[in-house]
């Protein structure tokens, strides 16, 4: 059974950074694409960024420039480095695992607030 686990959301003050982790278990995931999503209340859910098993990345224009996404085929893992925060990130960020109808995690919340 395929899980992703999300830690490391909190609250952080405008300009913070924080990271974001999903571990992955229940197969091997290094063959496919992972991303991270998020979505703000009374929001849909729209992409942050996604990361192939070569490792080319694409991120939301929103996120350029101050989020980076990378993975560790070899731990399961995908990150999210997020530097100079806004409100506007605030959010709960999913983990997304693309592989046949794909796969979520439960989400850790992110809250940018002075």
């Amino acid at each position: 059974q395929v899980q992703l686990v999300e830690s490391g959301g909190g609250l952080v003050q405008p300009g913070g950074s924080l990271r974001l982790s999903c571990a992955a278990s229940g197969g091997i995931f290094s063959l496919y694409v992972m991303g991270w999503y998020r979505q703000a209340p009374g929001k849909q859910r729209e992409l942050v960024a996604t990361i192939t098993n070569s490792g080319s990345t694409n991120y939301a224009d929103s996120v350029k420039g101050r989020f980076t996404i990378s993975r560790d085929n070899a731990k399961n893992t995908v990150y999210l480095q997020m530097n100079s925060l806004k409100p506007e990130d605030t959010a709960v960020y999913y983990c997304y695992l693309r592989r046949g109808n794909g796969y979520w995690g439960q989400g850790t919340q992110v809250t940018v607030s002075s």
